[in-house]
């Protein structure tokens, strides 16, 4: 695992297996504050992250399945990464029952391994601007397209759970048109490192 960590905090907690995504996407989301995500070794904690149902109208299922999100419509425990704009690459992780085609967009870390390899993909040395929005840090851990599908407990993807229960706050999500009103955005409280503040 490569070095450079940031925090002396609590280490990782124990793995995240493809069964802890297999549940409500509510229920997921909230638990993977505080959880820490690595990509080769490289990675840090989760801080900010969002919920997208199939019912919901800004989630990519919410029409049909497509070439591009057939991933959320598999089986929970893998990666669903699509571009955005045509320019970032963004990774949620699907959740639920296969058909459901719900999931978990990871829009912030706290940068913690690795984070010269960070700073050299990003070519950016101010550690809080490293990983703060989903496009930012699939930069910085080098996820792509090509790891869309990939299984969420299986190299080059680990994560770990949380080692104590943090406070969150709630709000609703940010770049999107639709499902404005819904408070599915969920954030490590007093973290330096959301991609966009919430609204007190």
């Amino acid at each position: 695992m490569p070095q450079n960590r940031t925090s002396n905090g609590p280490g990782p907690g124990k793995p995240l297996k493809r069964d802890f995504f297999d549940r409500s996407v509510h229920e997921v989301a909230p638990e993977l504050i505080g959880a820490t995500l690595l990509f080769d070794g490289v990675g840090g904690t989760i801080v900010e992250v969002e919920a997208y149902h199939h019912t919901d109208p800004a989630s990519h299922s919410y029409v049909r399945q497509t070439p591009r999100n057939g991933v959320m419509f598999g089986p929970a425990g893998h990666a669903y990464v699509y571009r955005s704009y045509g320019i970032h690459w963004c990774v949620n992780f699907v959740c639920e029952a296969p058909g459901s085609a719900s999931a978990v967009l990871v829009r912030a870390i706290e940068p913690q391994h690795g984070v010269v390899a960070m700073q050299l993909r990003r070519g950016l040395r101010d550690v809080r601007a490293l990983c703060s929005g989903p496009g930012k840090l699939c930069a910085a851990l080098g996820i792509t397209g090509a790891h869309d599908g990939a299984a969420l407990d299986q190299k080059p993807f680990a994560l770990h759970a949380r080692q104590t229960t943090p406070d969150i706050v709630v709000g609703v999500r940010i770049g999107i048109t639709k499902g404005v009103e819904l408070p599915w955005r969920y954030g490590l409280k007093g973290s330096r490192f959301f991609s966009k503040p919430f609204a007190k």
